[in-house]
């Protein structure tokens, strides 16, 4: 990953590495590193995300065919 920094300004180098680690997911993958997760426990951490993703997608779903 490379940021150039421009007219010697870092301030907007460094909104733009965040931005772009931002939407690569490195701050979400630090967090679920930070302390041992078990087996058990992402299974349900990612059953409880399929589960959410899908129910938004039905609201979002519902909200487009006027229902």
């Amino acid at each position: 990953m490379q940021i150039m920094v421009r007219d010697n300004n870092v301030d907007q180098a460094l909104r733009a590495l965040k931005k772009k680690l931002q939407r690569e997911g490195v701050y979400r993958e630090m967090k679920l590193r930070r302390h041992y997760e078990k087996p058990s426990e992402k299974r349900a951490r990612e059953k409880a995300a399929a589960v959410r993703r899908a129910r938004k997608m039905d609201r979002k779903r519902m909200e487009r065919d006027g229902v």
